[in-house]
């Protein structure tokens, strides 16, 4: 199945309100993993499937899986130009990500990088929250 009728079926059924949704979900990200090409054009599209309404959260984890399979900087790239919508929705997930980042020291790193650099070209309050964030962590963590 192409990969937009996939995303199509993650975002339709991403609140896994009854047990059709939860296996079309499943299956569709499954088709999606097994995909020997993965769909980076798709990252920040990924990325906005998460829903803090979301009925199963242990499945929805495979999503946070799939996001982590990709090279850390395209996916960090797409957490950062997603995340002002992820803060409004769903801003569980947004932290759950955020603090997955913060726990591995070249994902910081990079993660600090692209912040300073996307607050440079697009300033926006939530960058430089999260910028100051990163140094909170990295002090507590010394």
């Amino acid at each position: 199945m192409k990969q937009n009728n996939l995303l199509t079926i993650l975002i339709e059924n991403r609140l896994m309100k009854t047990e059709e949704q939860v296996a079309q979900f499943e299956q569709a990200l499954s088709e999606i993993i097994d995909n020997p090409n993965p769909d980076e054009e798709n990252l920040c599209a990924y990325h906005l499937i998460l829903d803090d309404q979301c009925q199963h959260p242990e499945v929805m984890f495979g999503l946070i899986h799939f996001l982590e399979s990709f090279d850390i900087e395209k996916q960090i790239t797409a957490f950062i130009k997603t995340v002002p919508q992820l803060m409004i929705n769903p801003p569980e997930w947004t932290r759950i990500i955020h603090n997955r980042i913060l726990n591995d020291e070249l994902a910081c790193q990079i993660y600090y990088k692209l912040l300073h650099s996307a607050n440079l070209n697009t300033p926006h309050f939530l960058y430089e929250l999260l910028e100051k964030s990163i140094i909170n962590y990295e002090k507590q963590a010394s």
